[in-house]
């Protein structure tokens, strides 16, 4: 919803917004709010938040619009977390804090969505480690069975899969796709090599690898584990055997 008569700029946006006492905090959120991510086609993704009680939707500011500003408006309430989706939880853990008029409140907001509780990382991790066992052993097998395309299809499934726990297992949101090695370089992950790891799941996505997947898998089950999962790996009995690499192979 631009306003072709009186476009506005993201600083003459900040500029202007900053002065409706309604508004309790600005949020920038995307490429922009990641170093070195930006190219001639990304927006200014701007959260607004305004307070509870406050009329909110695109009409409010409907003119203060521009060119490559996206604006998104909520309550102070929803914006806290009643009203957030899941999938916005990464964008808003990098997110940058541009205007925070409740004395750092909008930075704790952020800071909350950057961690996850140990609970929740518990069950999130163990629920990711049985979905990335399931992609695992389809792949292992239908590779056994002289299917490759399935076998390709079902490694790649396995590490999205693989990428949610070892966030998870961090605490941590798993970042978009397009942050991915941005966020690992900055932010690796505890007790695993960030460019290995990168080059595992490369290889594994586009050629489905099993003796790579297997030797990814001992890596796996050790951190799996450590973090008191072994339940999980358990309940899948003897089909462990074959997701783990042949006793006495070579490996990878």
């Amino acid at each position: 919803m631009t306003n072709s008569q009186h476009p506005f700029s993201y600083d003459a946006f900040v500029e202007r917004v900053a002065a409706d006492p309604a508004v309790v905090g600005l949020v920038l959120k995307g490429s922009r709010a990641h170093d070195g991510m930006t190219t001639p086609y990304s927006d200014h993704d701007l959260y607004v938040v305004v307070a509870d009680g406050t009329e909110t939707g695109p009409a409010r500011f409907a003119d203060h619009r521009g060119p490559g500003l996206d604006l998104v408006v909520v309550t102070l309430g929803e914006f806290r977390g009643a009203g957030m989706p899941e999938w916005e939880r990464y964008a808003l853990a990098r997110a940058r804090v541009v205007l925070d008029r409740l004395d750092g409140g909008i930075a704790r907001v952020l800071a909350d969505r950057a961690r996850l509780d140990a609970d929740e990382a518990f069950r999130g991790s163990g629920a990711w480690l049985d979905a990335y066992v399931n992609s695992l052993y389809r792949s292992v097998k239908n590779h056994r069975d002289g299917l490759p395309l399935a076998a390709r299809l079902d490694a790649a499934d396995s590490m999205r899969f693989l990428l949610e726990l070892l966030f998870a297992l961090d605490r941590r949101p798993r970042p978009y796709n397009k942050y991915l090695e941005w966020e690992l370089a900055r932010h690796p992950l505890p007790d695993w090599d960030t460019d290995a790891l990168l080059r595992a799941v490369d290889h594994v996505s586009a050629t489905g690898d099993a003796a790579l997947q297997r030797h990814l898998f001992t890596l796996v089950e050790k951190a799996a584990r450590a973090a008191g999962h072994g339940g999980v790996l358990d309940a899948w009995g003897d089909a462990l055997v074959l997701m783990r690499p042949p006793v006495g192979g070579a490996g990878r």
